[in-house]
């Protein structure tokens, strides 16, 4: 086996936490560097949609998204919106990111090292939730897209790629559809079933229990807002944080949307953008879909958790700084009693809950997976943007191969983070 080495893991979100099981599970020593709670609602992780969809292959950016940009920018509630304020300082992104997806060509390119990061996503994600105590947190059952016609499923090159890449799926006429979900708003008429998908039943929950897994195997939790890394020529000697340095002899960064300014830290300006998420949740609502779903005209997937029935999806750019806009989650409340009309339109104003968080996002729709410029002993795990919760069980796999010197078990040359550079 690779010699043991003391790594410290910038972040406790889904990458983190899963990074350090894998870590451990290679002898390394352990210590876990974040401010906040493992699981809380301050964190990406928390307020997840909850799929693990392993077939979001496909880049945020699609061929001719450039054509709606100038309706982005003029509706601060549509599926993507961006914040006049903050366009000179997303610009730079933006174009990035509508190249990335320019041709259907280069989205394929995208969706085939997707793939590999996501194939069996579910399978993994179910064993990691045994070892950490909490199999009933992650389900295997599938996940359902839902079109108003078999029309808008066509038009749609995203399901054309994915057939490429392997991805199957069961098409369902309107009458199976209202067969599997009865409450469902009948000018839904098409759907289509991807069965090798999951869904996670309280992401929170699932990642503090991971973050407990971790610790109960042997690693350590500092409390702490790193703010930067500590080098001896090429070798790796410290992380710095706000409480004071953290010896170490590997660094891993894992944090999410704030792994921006670590990165330049060691000379790595990576164009790292957050794609601004809201959620609301209905407890204990009287109806709903039967299993979790993706309505394709309010780009936005509905899923059952624990704590109650969860829309989430849609993005705004507009950085880390600015205010929400809950005017966001409300067009998602708005979406949801439109899908579910049996819904009781006087649910009191205490059982619906709102959050909004930061996904971290890299222009060409995968994340930084490799290591740094300036030294072998830092890892880049980052910038996952839709697919963080579904990406981190392999993600943590391909960390803990990197730190030991070990070939990674899928070809990294897609997510390398000097593709940028």
């Amino acid at each position: 086996m690779s010699q043991s080495r003391h790594v410290a893991i910038i972040g406790a979100g889904a990458v983190g936490v899963i990074s350090a099981i894998e870590a451990l599970r290679e002898g390394h020593h352990v210590t876990l560097i974040d401010p906040g709670e493992p699981g809380g609602e301050q964190a990406a992780s928390y307020g997840n949609a909850g799929w693990l969809s392993s077939h979001s292959v496909i880049p945020p950016a699609e061929p001719g998204v450039w054509k709606k940009v100038p309706g982005y920018l003029m509706d601060p509630l549509g599926p993507l919106a961006i914040r006049w304020s903050y366009l000179p300082k997303a610009l730079p992104w933006l174009i990035k990111y509508l190249l990335s997806g320019w041709t259907e060509a280069r989205v394929e390119k995208t969706a085939f090292a997707l793939r590999d990061l996501l194939k069996d996503a579910p399978l993994l994600h179910r064993k990691l939730a045994e070892e950490a105590g909490v199999p009933e947190l992650i389900e295997r059952n599938g996940v359902m897209h839902v079109f108003p016609s078999r029309g808008n499923f066509d038009e749609d090159p995203g399901w054309r790629v994915r057939k490429r890449v392997g991805v199957e799926w069961l098409e369902l006429s309107a009458d199976e559809m209202r067969q599997r979900e009865p409450d469902l708003h009948p000018r839904y008429t098409f759907g289509v079933v991807v069965e090798e998908a999951g869904r996670c039943r309280d992401p929170g929950a699932y990642i503090a229990a991971l973050a407990q897994h971790a610790l109960a195997s042997g690693a350590k939790l500092v409390r702490a807002k790193a703010t930067g890394l500590k080098l001896s020529g090429n070798k790796l000697v410290a992380v710095l944080t706000e409480t004071g340095e953290i010896a170490c002899d590997a660094a891993v960064i894992a944090a999410g949307a704030r792994s921006k300014r670590l990165t330049a830290s060691v000379g790595d300006p990576l164009p790292l953008e957050t794609e601004r998420g809201y959620h609301v949740m209905i407890e204990n609502p009287e109806t709903g879909p039967r299993s979790s779903m993706m309505a394709s005209d309010a780009k936005m997937v509905v899923n059952w958790t624990d704590k109650g029935l969860r829309a989430a999806g849609t993005v705004e750019i507009a950085g880390l700084e600015a205010a929400p806009n809950w005017m966001r989650a409300e067009i998602l409340r708005n979406n949801l009693f439109s899908m579910f009309p049996k819904l009781p339109t006087d649910i009191p104003a205490s059982r619906i809950k709102t959050w909004f968080g930061h996904r971290p996002s890299m222009p060409d729709g995968c994340p930084c997976i490799g290591y740094a410029r300036a030294s072998r002993d830092i890892v880049y795990a980052f910038g996952h943007g839709h697919i963080g919760l579904v990406g981190s069980a392999r993600t943590g796999r391909l960390v803990a191969q990197l730190l030991s010197g070990k070939p990674p078990e899928i070809p990294l040359a897609p997510f390398a983070p000097d593709r940028f550079l």
